[in-house]
């Protein structure tokens, strides 16, 4: 406001303010369709009958694919319980082929159990690993499934929180809840101890103080970390960038109800259109290439 005018007289000033403009109408459907899209962080909710909803997104929003995984969320799981979960996938997955590929759960505190069923699902076309709580990505318990992992090429997501309290505090986690939730340090340690295997930091976009996730991450270069969450937070895309580098990134959306925002913010980053196909579709297929289970 100028020195001397009023508040009412700028609020006039300003309703008779026209601002003229060349930019063209936005359409943010057709910019969303023009990228091809995996989705490297998904769910199949069989028991909450969501996976037709599930597919009707990924049609309209050009999803190629899906890589879903049912996660055992509410405990550590045996045997028993992870197979059943791999089942229900693996249902996903027959009903529609080609479309929603699977991510096997385990717990590696079965150490047997878990290795005969990462062979089980690979020998049904899985692709991948998805872990939540059942124990953080360094526990030694963790070292012969990463082991195998690596003699499959295939890369390990998991679960992961980066939650700070005030001037970079870290508080204490609820060890009733979660004793086993994994932190940024967990992956870099991880990582450094087995250089050759591929993880996967979970959902930025879920939540989490995605910029102190993305520097303590900086220099572990098998580490990816996917999109997925409902979070919009302005520049996020952009810090995750400028952080890990454009190959870094995976597009996901993690739950069935952030569609629309796993795309938007990705569309509404100020990146380049290079920048924008690898996160929507080439980073996470030339991981999927070093096992043959890419996309053509």
């Amino acid at each position: 406001m100028l020195p001397g005018m009023s508040h009412t007289n700028s609020y006039a000033q300003n309703k008779k303010t026209v601002v003229k403009t060349n930019a063209l109408p936005y359409d943010v459907m057709k910019e969303a369709l023009k990228y091809r899209k995996l989705d490297a962080h998904a769910h199949a909710h069989l028991g909450r009958d969501v996976t037709a909803v599930d597919y009707e997104f990924m049609n309209r929003f050009n999803i190629e694919r899906s890589y879903v995984s049912n996660p055992m969320s509410n405990g550590p799981g045996t045997p028993e319980q992870f197979r059943r979960h791999n089942d229900l996938v693996y249902s996903a997955m027959q009903k529609y082929p080609g479309r929603m590929i699977g991510q096997f759960t385990i717990n590696p505190q079965y150490k047997k159990e878990s290795l005969d069923e990462i062979q089980r699902n690979v020998d049904r076309g899985f692709v991948m690993m998805k872990l939540y709580y059942q124990v953080k990505i360094n526990d030694p318990l963790m070292y012969p499934v990463v082991e195998k992992m690596i003699h499959l090429n295939m890369i390990m997501l998991m679960h992961a929180e980066a939650t700070l309290g005030t001037g970079g505090y870290r508080m204490k986690y609820d060890k009733k809840r979660m004793p086993n939730t994994s932190v940024p340090e967990d992956f870099v340690e991880i990582a450094s101890r087995y250089p050759e295997a591929m993880f996967q930091y979970a959902h930025i976009g879920g939540g989490p103080d995605w910029e102190y996730a993305c520097k303590v991450l900086q220099h572990s270069p098998n580490v990816w970390v996917d999109t997925g969450g409902s979070n919009n937070e302005e520049y996020m895309i952009e810090f995750a960038i400028k952080t890990l580098g454009e190959n870094r990134l995976l597009y996901a959306t993690d739950l069935s109800n952030s569609y629309f925002q796993g795309i938007g913010k990705i569309l509404c980053a100020d990146i380049s259109e290079v920048q924008r196909k690898k996160i929507f579709f080439h980073n996470f297929n030339a991981i999927l290439n070093k096992s043959g289970n890419d996309v053509h």
